[in-house]
């Protein structure tokens, strides 16, 4: 027994020694490398010991946002909104107690202004349908405030597809494709599926990169497909097209996209073959007639003179060339991978541009027509109720459905490494991400989201979400008081716009011929 101790023990002695000996080889080694080096100037006067600044530097962000960051405080998303999509989207208790830890006070806060007599429970009804593209072959009609926005096959995992399918076919939204094609996996739930054609014109391409009929036939023949969005630019990088990393171009999504494999997606900045107002107007018609289905655009607003054009034009053909939705996207809004010259700094928020867009379709007597869609950053259901009540038809989000998914925020989206397996095609990382268990956190955030959107509503005395307008909502100025929403954007008259009041004073004046006309003619 004593030999076997003192061997054991000799061993340990020299794998210590051995280890001692590594650890001091390791230093010197770094030691060389960091006083020969020339490109970092901490290693070069400190070094071995600056080697722990890029260490610290790189587990800072994971380090302040499990103990240094406050609830409210993280960007771009706070640890109160991320769990209150983990706890919907788990199907756990909601209520919190004490109090609340949102502040109040800043400038931009929205407060909802509950009704005396609120809705109760038995005159509540359900989220009324909406129908978008009247005009089509094929119009779509929905109950669904709250869907899933654009994230293609590529930026996020195969599982991650799967499961949102999965999850917006039992949730009754729709998902809407990102620009990277069509895939098996989009199919595969039997959801409601929106086709995102972006400037590379990916699943719908012919062999020279162009749009092609035909392919768009072929997705139109699809009964999940329901509408077809133009990608013209996204919040996160308005004017950059889409970017996929070589490392993220697998074969299966080179094949899909019409690109070689382990080569960067870069889609073009623009759509070459739409550069200008009336272009769009003409794509739009172009595949509203080939695939009969609703078609609308996506876009970022800046400067909105073009749209000033783009309405006019519609104006002076009539409204059943229009597109069937505009979706908005705010300029926080999310991405796979962008610049970040174009993630901070360019174009309007979603607190700017939807009211905006809202009132421009109000002035010219388009907002009926034409339905809008809100994104960016809308994952509570105050925002999303924010949204309805400012003018939104309906509400789209990225990254809420990538919480429900389990997303914990580690920014690392383009770099293949994501640890909970959504937007990495590392099969070791998607092994964790069980598409069914996952559709279900899908359904749920879903769920409640729409009954959060709806306890407001009743809060504030409508029947339903749909019914939530802007002097329902006060925002907080900047000495501290709250302004009502609809005195801080003042909804316009119905076509009160020149050119929208010239063409209903035509239409009126040829009406009034017609009648005319009726009345002298013999009986």
């Amino acid at each position: 027994m004593g030999t076997w101790l003192m061997l054991g023990l000799q061993i340990m002695s020299a794998l210590f020694i051995f280890i001692i000996g590594m650890a001091v080889l390791a230093v010197v080694y770094m030691y060389i490398r960091d006083v020969t080096q020339s490109k970092q100037a901490i290693r070069r006067n400190y070094p071995v010991i600056g080697r722990f600044r890029y260490l610290f530097e790189k587990q800072g962000e994971f380090f302040r946002q499990y103990f240094f960051a406050m609830d409210r405080e993280e960007m771009p998303f706070n640890r109160a909104e991320r769990s209150w999509v983990y706890r919907a989207a788990k199907n756990t208790e909601r209520m919190l107690a004490f109090g609340s830890t949102r502040n109040l006070e800043p400038p931009g806060s929205i407060l909802f202004m509950n009704c005396a007599f609120p809705t109760l429970a038995e005159d509540a009804v359900p989220v009324s349908n909406v129908t978008v593209g009247p005009y089509c072959r094929h119009p779509y009609t929905t109950d669904s405030v709250f869907n899933i926005s654009g994230m293609s096959y590529g930026a996020i995992s195969k599982p991650a597809v799967r499961a949102l399918s999965m999850g917006a076919r039992k949730a009754g939204c729709w998902l809407n494709t990102g620009e990277g094609g069509l895939s098996p996996y989009h199919l595969e739930g039997n959801c409601d599926i929106v086709f995102q054609i972006g400037t590379a014109k990916y699943g719908v391409r012919d062999e020279h990169g162009k749009l092609s009929d035909d392919r768009l036939r072929a997705l139109a023949a699809h009964p999940q497909v329901k509408m077809f969005e133009i990608k013209m630019s996204q919040g996160a990088k308005p004017g950059k097209g889409g970017i996929l990393p070589a490392i993220k171009v697998t074969e299966e999504i080179a094949e899909i996209r019409g690109i070689p494999a382990g080569q960067a997606s870069i889609s073009p900045n623009g759509h070459p073959d739409i550069r200008s107002p009336e272009d769009l107007l003409n794509m739009i018609n172009r595949i509203r007639d080939v695939t009969g289905k609703p078609v609308g655009f996506k876009a970022v607003l800046g400067d909105v003179q073009w749209l000033d054009t783009f309405f006019e034009l519609i104006l002076d053909r009539g409204e059943e060339v229009a597109p069937d939705f505009i979706t908005v996207d705010s300029a926080d809004g999310g991405s796979g991978a962008a610049p970040q010259p174009l993630l901070d700094y360019v174009g309007l928020p979603l607190k700017e541009s939807l009211p905006l867009l809202v009132d421009m379709l109000i002035e010219r007597g388009l907002r009926k027509r034409i339905k809008v869609i809100a994104s960016g950053k809308l994952i509570v259901p105050s925002k999303v109720a924010w949204a309805l009540a400012t003018g939104a038809d309906f509400v789209t989000s990225a990254r809420g459905f990538m919480f429900s998914l389990g997303c914990i925020q580690a920014m690392q989206c383009n770099k293949d490494t994501c640890p909970t397996g959504i937007t990495t095609h590392n099969s070791r990382l998607q092994q964790g991400l069980d598409p069914t268990h996952k559709s279900d956190r899908v359904a749920y955030y879903h769920k409640y989201i729409t009954y959060g959107v709806g306890l407001i509503a009743h809060s504030c005395g409508v029947r339903e979400p749909r019914l939530l307008r802007r002097r329902h909502v006060k925002i907080v100025s900047d000495h501290g008081l709250s302004i009502a929403m609809d005195k801080l954007h003042p909804l316009p008259e119905e076509g009160s716009h020149p050119h929208a009041m010239k063409i209903i004073a035509t239409s009126k004046a040829d009406y009034s011929n017609e009648l005319e006309q009726n009345e002298s003619r013999p009986m």
